[in-house]
């Protein structure tokens, strides 16, 4: 019989990984010669690091391939609209989640008070966002645009390259993501023709933003409500960047998550916003959510309340 006084969590603390990490970034350059810990070892580090769970599929809504792979993977995505111009992304590698890249993500999310979610995949309410924004591009014409918790931005540069916008800023709390936004506004500057277009490191609890307060005349974002700890900061920061105006709104697509996204509504409410939640909005994308629910093997474990991104509309 199991001796349940003895039994000991085969999994290290938070506290123990992290004084872990710091051990060994101290300790690299005296150690060379020694046993280096194993791949497990840094999995479990891997997982003190502040992300969601992560997709296994996606939508697929816009076409893209891997065009090359060195330190990071170069993706082509094909906008399915007649005379779009192809995107390029740079996205860090899934398989690159080495220990010098553990520890720099640890210092980085302890120091910003963030998660690491925009580095760990292309996630696919992002997708979802994307195609929404390229089926209605007119909503987007002559607007000045902003895009939190981007990740590497696919939102963003899909309005920058096929609506007309006037500015779109694509932003993120994570100055490593930022740097990745950077360089795929860099790579796409050529599709964007008129629209201004340009980074922004943008933590939701940020005060010094006095430049760009009640600016925009749309903000995007995609799957930022997973956290209730950044709801707060989330809502007030959709409320403070809005332009003051009746035509104004946020455009959120999420998944349910439990009752994260009930939640967040909820403070949107709070602090004297209106919102309005759809599931069915757009017949291509609840066609494949039927597919996926009724034993397409093309995404494993699909479920709705983890996968399927809800349309939330955000107004003043």
């Amino acid at each position: 019989m199991e001796d349940k006084g003895s039994y000991r969590n085969p999994y290290p603390s938070t506290a123990s990984l992290r004084w872990g990490i710091l051990r060994d970034a101290f300790l690299a350059p005296t150690r060379s010669s020694q046993p280096q810990p194993t791949e497990d070892y840094y999995n479990k580090l891997s997982a003190q690091i502040r992300i969601s769970r992560k997709t296994t599929g996606g939508f697929n809504l816009i076409p893209c391939r891997i065009i090359s792979k060195c330190e990071d993977v170069c993706v082509s995505y094909t906008l399915p609209l007649e005379g779009a111009p192809t995107l390029v992304l740079n996205q860090r590698l899934d398989n690159t989640t080495t220990s010098v890249n553990l520890i720099n993500d640890f210092h980085i999310c302890n120091q910003f008070a963030i998660d690491n979610t925009g580095l760990v995949c292309h996630w696919p309410s992002e997708d979802v966002l994307a195609y929404f924004c390229l089926s209605h591009a007119d909503m987007f014409r002559s607007k000045r645009i902003l895009e939190l918790g981007a990740g590497y931005g696919l939102a963003g540069l899909v309005i920058a390259a096929s609506t007309d916008a006037v500015e779109v800023v694509i932003s993120d709390g994570n100055p490593q993501v930022v740097d990745y936004i950077q360089r795929n506004i860099h790579a796409n500057s050529g599709a964007f023709t008129e629209t201004r277009v340009k980074s922004m490191l943008l933590h939701w609890s940020q005060e010094d933003v006095s430049n760009v307060l009640n600016t925009f005349d749309i903000i995007i974002a995609s799957d930022c409500t997973f956290f209730k700890e950044y709801h707060d900061g989330l809502a007030q920061t959709i409320k403070s960047m809005l332009k003051r105006s009746e035509a104004s709104e946020a455009i959120v697509f999420s998944p349910k998550r439990g009752n994260s996204l009930d939640k967040f509504l909820e403070k949107i409410k709070e602090i004297g916003m209106c919102f309005s939640i759809t599931e069915n909005y757009d017949k291509e994308v609840w066609q494949r959510h039927q597919f996926f629910l009724n034993g397409d093997r093309s995404w494993p474990n699909y479920e709705t309340d983890h996968c399927y991104p809800f349309l939330v509309r955000i107004t003043l």
